[in-house]
């Protein structure tokens, strides 16, 4: 990690952390990508990760998730066509992520 990085800076790092967690878990769901997010020194008051289950009851296509580092948000998503990332400037309304997302409450 880059010590008071822009999302720029840290996207490195966040690839690199989230490549590594795919590699050896590629069915993680939800919770594993934040805990090792946390794990790996992001804050997890600044992330946002949609649902591990469709609203019937499936496993997720793919799972979104992301850190919101300043005005920028570094995005991620994961599931069946792999894993990409990408830097975006954060929502008018503070957020990273459009739709439902879930409670990080653990």
């Amino acid at each position: 990690m880059v010590a008071n990085g822009t999302a720029e800076q840290e996207k490195p790092f966040f690839d690199q952390v989230n490549g590594k967690l795919f590699a050896s878990n590629g069915s993680a769901n939800g919770r594993d990508i934040i805990d090792n997010l946390v794990a790996s020194g992001f804050v997890k008051a600044d992330m946002q990760v949609t649902p591990d289950k469709t609203s019937i009851g499936g496993n997720a296509d793919s799972i979104l998730f992301s850190v919101k580092i300043g005005d920028s948000c570094l995005l991620g998503q994961h599931g069946g066509a792999g894993y990409e990332s990408s830097v975006q400037k954060a929502l008018a309304n503070g957020t990273c992520l459009i739709g439902k997302t879930r409670p990080i409450d653990w």
